[in-house]
């Protein structure tokens, strides 16, 4: 109820008719509680204990990094926890605790049944790559560097674009006139090969790559804030507000603004199913994120050059299908809800 109190009446009814929607509303639950669990990936895959208890005192290893020393070893390197010497150790003044998947995404399983990329067994899940990697946990680490990696692109893109059509279509004119020329003339550009040269000539990261798609992902929302700017620019409380001396910005983004998000928000599911899309697509292709790095489209890749081994394409699409359908039903949902025809519904 305390909720519900903070929520205008317009709001309460966008969010009832947002639940009415069973499927995009269920798939929200589902795809936050995937992305809020792979937040906390290294507490559910990892190749460290999530706690050890030697000699009566309590170490985190998921945590801090402790030499074999610690433990009585021999050596001040890290320990290697998966070594049955160091387990023995261990055991034998204390007790381990393991997370349930005893691999991190970079874990090389050296006591395969069979030669990578091995299929599915009781210890690995979703079985092996090809080079003897788990796949299940190369894909709860490589949910989240897409998911994040979209979410941040989706919010950077998306203030650059609305601030741009927010210009363009308040001022019109010359600036409008200009700003299109422009866009036209940028999005025209090869997008994709243009990607693949930058990222062949420097090293690319995480926010390199992010740069880089930025550059030219920034214009999918400025067409329908600049036809909202434009429509609105001449009402009469835009009017008032102009001959009550308030200044422009001020008028853009408190009277204008908010109403022009209401046909924004409506793309940001769509805008953030293309941006996890365009990252799988660039690490498919190899010029994306770096190599060893956890990534669906490497295992996309995978898929495509070991037939012989079609869990890992079949793990893959499941994943990033079942990630942009989730996307797609909360995206449909939204569109309803803010939807004026649905009010009566």
């Amino acid at each position: 109820m305390r909720r519900h109190r903070r929520l205008s009446p317009l709001n309460q009814e966008r969010w009832r008719r947002f639940k009415a929607n069973r499927r995009g509303y269920i798939s929200l639950w589902i795809f936050l509680l995937l992305f809020g669990s792979s937040l906390v990936a290294e507490l559910i895959a990892n190749d460290a204990p999530l706690l050890v208890v030697y000699d009566g005192r309590p170490y985190f290893p998921v945590l801090v990094h402790y030499s074999e020393k610690t433990f009585g070893g021999e050596f001040d390197t890290s320990a290697d926890y998966r070594d049955p010497h160091v387990q023995s150790l261990i055991q034998a003044k204390g007790s381990i605790v393991w997370p349930l998947l005893r691999y991190s995404y970079g874990t090389i399983n050296y006591d395969l049944p069979s030669p990578a990329p091995s299929p599915p067994t009781r210890v690995n899940p979703l079985g092996t790559d090809d080079q003897g990697r788990d796949v299940l946990a190369t894909i709860i680490y490589g949910f989240r560097i897409s998911v994040l990696f979209g979410l941040t692109l989706t919010i950077l893109s998306s203030a650059i674009g609305v601030s741009v059509g927010a210009i363009q279509g308040y001022y019109g004119g010359k600036i409008d006139i200009i700003g299109q020329r422009f866009i036209e003339i940028w999005s025209g550009m090869p997008t994709l090969f243009i990607l693949i040269i930058l990222s062949s000539v420097v090293q690319p990261n995480f926010w390199w790559l992010l740069l880089i798609t930025l550059l030219f992902g920034w214009m999918s929302l400025i067409g329908v804030v600049r036809a909202e700017f434009l429509r609105a620019r001449n009402f009469e409380y835009v009017l008032a507000a102009r001959a009550l001396g308030l200044r422009n910005s001020r008028i853009i983004f408190r009277h204008i603004l908010p109403n022009a998000m209401v046909a924004t928000l409506t793309f940001m599911p769509f805008i953030l199913c293309g941006s996890i899309t365009t990252l799988t697509s660039l690490d498919f292709l190899g010029f994306g994120l770096p190599l060893g790095s956890p990534s669906l489209g490497d295992l996309l890749s995978q898929g495509k050059d070991n037939l012989q081994a079609p869990w890992l394409g079949i793990s893959a699409f499941v994943v990033l299908a079942g990630t942009l359908s989730l996307l797609v039903f909360v995206g449909e949902a939204v569109r309803d809800a803010f939807d004026p025809r649905r009010a009566s519904a």
